[in-house]
């Protein structure tokens, strides 16, 4: 009987530990604003942590946020983060495809302030969030939100450190990067067509002018998107995944937040 009752018990017991090791990370979608635009981001965080932590923004690829930005963030709360998927386009604005995607990005690459206004807002709600050491965050991209965080730095926020994950380097202001308050990392693929090497000489010359505590890594053999397995396995599209260098470049992320945050 005892073996019979603990054969019983035992699916329950798994299903109750299963439940509670879920439930520790805690998410909800975040209506805000950025003027009078309602903006609605995404919240992730270990809900069995105590106290205030380190938080990091996420700005989203160039088709907005959908769950390749949501599973990042997390992964970032698993780390023991609160996580922050800002939104730049606006609640309900989500690209359904290129065409839609490029014609949204193209409206904050046209506007520097703009994107920088938005990014100020995600920003916002992160500092003021209670879990949030409002004093020791980050914000990371991929692609279009790469590019954002590094106009978000340029624009003097006051942020510990920023991450570009295969963004774009360029800005019509490269005399902004004076006001750039934290240190900078750059993971870019060394094949990648949408940042040629022309833009990354720029960009070097950029933070070197400006004297920012920056760094660039540039991984073999990977193109534009190269965290991304949406982006399939074609290098010659100039889009692809690369297992390797998202590996690397993840941990690649986690030692830099390790060096501004003084965690590990």
């Amino acid at each position: 009987m005892k073996i019979l009752r603990s054969f019983l018990l035992a699916p329950i017991f798994a299903l109750a530990f299963s439940t509670v090791a879920q439930a520790a990370i805690q998410t909800q979608i975040v209506e805000y604003k950025q003027g009078n635009t309602v903006l609605e981001g995404y919240l992730a965080y270990d809900d069995e942590i105590q106290g205030r932590r380190p938080g990091v923004m996420i700005v989203h690829e160039w088709t907005g946020i959908g769950p390749y930005v949501q599973q990042r963030a997390q992964q970032l709360a698993k780390l023991g983060y609160v996580a922050f998927a800002a939104d730049i386009y606006g609640k309900g604005i989500r690209p359904k495809n290129p065409e839609e995607a490029a014609a949204q990005a193209k409206i904050y690459r046209s506007d520097r302030q703009l994107m920088r206004d938005r990014a100020l807002a995600g920003l916002q709600v992160l500092q003021k969030n209670s879990l949030t050491d409002a004093q020791r965050i980050a914000a990371i991209g991929y692609c279009f939100g790469g590019g954002t965080v590094l106009e978000l730095a340029r624009s003097g926020a006051n942020v510990a450190g920023v991450v570009s994950f295969h963004g774009n380097l360029d800005t019509p202001n490269p005399s902004d990067a004076k006001n750039i308050k934290g240190k900078v990392l750059v993971l870019h693929g060394a094949e990648d067509p949408l940042v040629p090497p022309e833009q990354v000489l720029g960009f070097a010359e950029e933070m070197g002018n400006a004297d920012v505590d920056w760094q660039l890594i540039a991984y073999g053999g990977a193109v534009h998107s190269f965290t991304n397995p949406e982006a399939g396995n074609d290098k010659s599209q100039g889009t692809a995944y690369n297992q390797l260098a998202d590996r690397r470049s993840w941990q690649d992320m986690r030692q830099f937040f390790a060096e501004i945050f003084g965690v590990r």
